[in-house]
């Protein structure tokens, strides 16, 4: 019960520290503002004039922007732009610490270093669960607005579709993060974190997917990868690939949901595992 306890109050010490930190709010108001744009801006404008506004704007359909395509909005971004902005968001709240000298304070005086990662890897969950209800909220006002100007019934999308498409961008949003904690972990600080982290996500899995295109047994290794995954379990989730008109950076079809949504979780876990065990394990004077 005392571990039980120690957990509690050191996941409510870092959702604190995380609720006064401006850095998460940026990082939330930065995804939620490139959510509405690509999602809704952009494509609304294609659709008025019939031109390309914007990257991967496509041909704006009306269908897309109506209010039960909202669940799809929410995890279509989230493979690639979304998950590189929560990965920051990991690597900022385990890197930062140790810059400040904070952890040092606290894995000598407060509990023991697992209970306090683990404590900090919980608030980063719960800050995400409240940015996925908050992007279906926003998504789901602008489909409206979007209906409502067009003449459109508003059709609430169904309790299926909104766990199947939240449950998905979740996933997926914790998957990075856990992994930003990681790489904030191994190069204790946030910048080196942060700038591999971007590497990986935004340039070097695209373009290993693209040279398996070429060397097939490539392929194989590139199938494995988070990016992939996470692409695969939006994509079940209704997110259309960039090969589609309107479809999304980093969603592809690769594995079905199932897969997916397998290898999203042992990623998940993993990278989890391999935070809390690096740092509980690691002399602080290293």
């Amino acid at each position: 019960m005392n571990a039980v306890g120690d957990l509690g109050r050191a996941t409510r010490a870092e959702l604190r520290r995380l609720v006064r930190w401006p850095a998460m709010w940026v990082l939330c108001g930065v995804w939620l503002l490139l959510n509405l744009t690509f999602a809704y801006v952009f494509p609304y404008l294609t659709y008025r004039d019939g031109t390309t506004v914007g990257p991967r704007a496509g041909t704006g359909t009306l269908e897309s922007m109506l209010p039960d395509h909202a669940p799809v909005a929410v995890v279509q971004g989230m493979p690639m732009f979304g998950g590189a902005l929560v990965l920051i968001l990991g690597a900022l709240a385990i890197g930062g610490p140790y810059g400040w000298g904070t952890w040092k304070t606290v894995f000598t005086t407060g509990p023991r270093r697992g209970v306090a990662l683990t404590g900090t890897l919980l608030a980063l969950g719960a800050v995400l669960v409240g940015l996925t209800i908050a992007t279906l909220a926003l998504d789901l006002t602008a489909a409206s607005v979007v209906a409502g100007v067009e003449n459109q019934a508003i059709v609430l999308p169904g309790a299926g579709d909104v766990l199947r498409g939240t449950g998905a961008a979740l996933l997926i949003a914790a998957m990075w993060t856990v992994g930003g904690a990681l790489l904030g972990a191994l190069a204790r600080g946030p910048a080196l974190a942060v700038g591999l982290g971007l590497v990986w996500t935004l340039v070097v899995e695209n373009l290993l997917r693209g040279v398996a295109n070429l060397l097939t047994a490539l392929a194989t290794i590139t199938d494995c990868l988070p990016g992939t995954v996470a692409g695969s379990l939006a994509a079940a989730a209704g997110a259309l690939p960039p090969s589609d008109p309107n479809g999304s950076p980093g969603v592809n079809t690769i594995h079905d949901g199932a897969t997916a949504l397998l290898g999203v979780i042992v990623f998940l876990v993993a990278f989890g595992a391999a935070t809390v065990g690096l740092v509980s394990r690691r002399d602080l004077a290293a």
